[in-house]
């Protein structure tokens, strides 16, 4: 009896190649802090993350 191959397509690991994403930078935040950060999340309907983003970029213009 001879062996049977399979063609098994295996998916490979991590993200797709071709596409470039930002880099990601952990902070440590203030208790209060986080609860200012997700009460203006909240007000403004984004995630937390976006809030983040939004606010650095806020914050960076008004220095200008």
């Amino acid at each position: 009896m001879t062996k049977q191959t399979k063609t098994v397509h295996k998916k490979s690991r991590g993200r797709p190649a071709g596409k470039t994403y930002s880099e990601t930078i952990p902070a440590r935040l203030e208790p209060v802090t986080v609860a200012s950060l997700d009460a203006w999340a909240v007000a403004n309907d984004v995630s937390r993350s976006e809030a983040i983003r939004r606010l650095v970029e806020i914050g960076l213009r008004s220095k200008k």
